[in-house]
């Protein structure tokens, strides 16, 4: 599977929007394609409003990427919970994702602007 794993920079301007606020910007967001699954947009670190974010205890293991550790988002409407994972040291051929964040759930939407 490692080798239908592919990942590249996002062309253009990404947002990422919990409840309708913005929670970050860039254009330096990298897209990760596995397979058959949906592309999955990461966003640089820096680019977040990482106070806006809380360390979770959840780590999932994924065979072909390593191990993905969790925040929660804490917004007006609430907390979300294990909607931001990253791989810190991820295996080397998705070493380019180390650090980066990526996101999900329904009250979170991701743009490109």
């Amino acid at each position: 599977m490692e080798n239908q794993i592919t990942v590249s920079p996002a062309d253009g301007t990404w947002v990422v929007r919990v409840a309708g606020a913005v929670l970050g910007e860039t254009s330096r967001a990298l897209e990760l394609r596995e397979g058959d699954y949906d592309p999955v947009i990461y966003f640089p670190r820096d680019s977040i409003a990482m106070a806006f974010l809380e360390p979770s205890d959840t780590t999932t293991v994924c065979p072909h990427k390593g191990t993905a550790t969790y925040f929660a988002i804490e917004a007006k409407s609430g907390t979300l919970p294990d909607a931001v994972w990253t791989y810190e040291t991820p295996h080397d051929a998705v070493k380019k994702i180390a650090g980066y964040l990526a996101f999900q759930g329904d009250k979170v939407a991701i743009e490109q602007v």
